[in-house]
């Protein structure tokens, strides 16, 4: 969509077409398309606007009603910030005193949108002139925030008396300038250095305005973490979906941290200080323990497995692995817990066998710190193809040996 398509969507017959248009259903866009250009809509606008219906019901489960007030590209919202995390980022500056954000590289708008629902004066700038249009139509609703185009490498912080209470917000592009795919996504980028704006501008720019936020991939290095920054980790229902380094005045807790949210409960926050780093090696697998404790991913991500150690007076069955045994039921808002019910060696024909023994016939594999392929090892079991009694199995390692821990969620 050209700038042009996009203003006759967004004013005018194009708005009206687009907010009259049902919820999205594949199996009837095209017959609707056929109606909507005999009532004699332009073709291209009539497809501009079947393509933002089918966005928007997408952009549900991130957005939820406000989706249908919205535009979106495809890696616009593939990219934007839940709403949920969002607000997390906007109560952080609200928090902080901060009264203006300059959002460098905005995208669709969807942080600015959250900062301007807490009253904070947003100034967003994006590099392509489209996604900076539609990020200014997001924000509509907030007189006082806006979006236009431009470069974080252009922007110049302000200073002195000019500075106080005013923050930057950036979430630097992870993917490859222009069209990678018949879907129009684009390539995603990993590696810190490939980052725009490059990370060493993002570290000027924290110098020069500390209440500075950055969002990043999850694959972020511990190492990278500036001094005196605080890493945060995040995860949705189980998903990392980022890390978001925090500067000056916006430092909550130094280091690494964990935020884990999930639907219906409280945010529940993790970091270094919870851990303890004395906590001995599992010695062998008679030690597991009763208890088996999985951490939530974003625990993972940020290296705070010793939280969960700390927790439940355990120990990890093996550096790197992530999950803890123990001899203790805890509740841990932040790990899911599972009774241990038999502990053996990894062997496709002892671990056949036991669940032959044992008369089950479905099988959930988790696996983490060996290379065993999940579906192959689902043939060489033999199941039947639609079983009844389930059981879960975790392959892992202790003391650098793969086992095998059949498993039950408790």
């Amino acid at each position: 969509m050209d700038l042009p398509l996009l203003r006759r969507l967004t004013t005018g017959e194009g708005w009206g077409l687009l907010q009259s248009l049902p919820p999205y259903d594949e199996s009837t866009a095209l017959p609707l398309q056929q109606r909507l250009r005999d009532a004699g809509f332009e073709p291209d606008l009539v497809a501009a606007a079947l393509n933002q219906a089918r966005l928007r019901e997408k952009a549900t489960a991130k957005f939820g009603t406000f989706a249908r007030g919205m535009v979106f590209t495809s890696d616009g919202l593939e990219q934007a910030t839940r709403l949920g995390v969002a607000a997390q980022h906007a109560q952080r500056f609200r928090a902080a005193g901060i009264h203006t954000v300059h959002d460098l590289g905005c995208g669709i708008g969807a942080d600015a949108m959250a900062m301007a629902g807490l009253d904070l004066r947003v100034r967003a700038i994006d590099a392509d002139e489209v996604t900076a249009a539609i990020a200014a139509v997001n924000l509509r609703h907030w007189p006082d925030s806006g979006a236009e185009v431009g470069l974080a490498e252009e922007f110049t912080p302000p200073a002195g008396e000019g500075a106080r209470g005013v923050g930057l917000w950036l979430d630097p592009a992870r993917r490859t300038p222009g069209v990678a795919d018949i879907t129009g996504r684009t390539r995603r980028l990993f590696r810190l250095e490939e980052i725009s704006p490059s990370w060493e501008t993002v570290l000027e720019l924290a110098k020069a305005l500390p209440a500075t936020g950055a969002k990043l991939s999850p694959g972020f290095p511990h190492a990278a973490v500036p001094a005196g920054s605080e890493a945060q980790w995040t995860s949705v229902d189980g998903e990392v979906v980022e890390c978001t380094v925090w500067f000056g005045p916006l430092v909550r807790t130094a280091g690494r941290t964990a935020a884990v949210l999930r639907e219906g409960s409280s945010p529940v926050l993790v970091t270094e200080q919870d851990g303890d780093p004395t906590t001995p090696s599992l010695g062998n697998l008679a030690e597991v323990g009763a208890w088996l404790y999985e951490p939530d991913k974003a625990v993972l991500r940020a290296g705070l497995v010793s939280a969960l150690t700390a927790a439940t007076g355990g120990a990890e069955l093996d550096a790197g692995v992530g999950y803890v045994g123990s001899s203790r039921s805890v509740d841990v808002p932040f790990a899911r817990r599972y009774a241990v019910v038999e502990a053996m060696p990894f062997n496709v024909k002892a671990l056949r066998g036991w669940l032959r023994d044992h008369g089950i016939d479905r099988l959930t594999i988790k696996k983490r710190g060996v290379s065993v392929d999940a579906d192959l090892l689902r043939r060489q079991l033999r199941l039947p193809a639609k079983g009844r009694t389930e059981a879960v199995v975790v392959l892992t390692r202790v003391r650098s040996n793969q086992v095998a821990l059949i498993v039950k969620p408790s």
